[in-house]
């Protein structure tokens, strides 16, 4: 934690020195996020190639874009590992040097080693709720993807079956994702 003397606002928050590692505003404090590792970083480097590529001409997929949310009711700023903003919530010619204004449709999220799929899956709860549409949360040692959407059940996908999910013709298995990233 960076701060514990009072809770601090968003624009306290972005005013805070920059460092090598970012942080996430969550209860008003500066958490740091866990640093990754290399499977984590492999995945990451993997998934923005392949949907950077798909996203071409549909919007942005940025890695650990701050994000400008509200979660229960308070000022909110988490810094997903992916996240995938089509032009149609921020325009193609929104250029600012900021966090996203708006929830993007899709947030993805790695375990890393010291966090649970538990955490996880509760932070996915958050997002939903603060307007996003999906998120991933890729488990590297279960080789799995599991997605979370607002109105259904969490479902958790593995090898070769397709990530059945809303984004038009992204076709990807968990396994081309890890055998892509080196892990299989």
């Amino acid at each position: 934690m960076l701060s514990s003397t009072g809770k601090l606002t968003v624009q306290e928050f972005f005013e805070l020195p920059e460092g090598d590692r970012p942080y996430e505003l969550i209860d008003g404090q500066a958490i740091l996020k866990i640093s990754p590792k290399f499977f984590h970083s492999q995945l990451q480097k993997t998934l923005l190639l392949v949907l950077d590529s798909w996203a071409k001409n549909r919007g942005r997929v940025e890695p650990e874009w701050a994000i400008k949310l509200k979660r229960n009711g308070t000022d909110w700023i988490p810094v997903p590992d992916l996240s995938y903003t089509s032009y149609n919530r921020l325009s193609t010619d929104w250029i600012l040097d900021e966090a996203c204004p708006v929830a993007p449709e899709l947030v993805i999220e790695i375990i890393s080693p010291g966090q649970t799929f538990g955490n996880l899956a509760e932070k996915a709860t958050d997002y939903l709720q603060a307007g996003i549409d999906r998120v991933w949360i890729i488990d590297t040692k279960a080789q799995s993807i599991t997605i979370f959407y607002p109105d259904t059940l969490p479902k958790t996908i593995k090898g070769t079956s397709a990530i059945a999910d809303d984004l038009p013709e992204l076709n990807l298995t968990p396994q081309q994702i890890f055998q892509q990233a080196g892990l299989i």
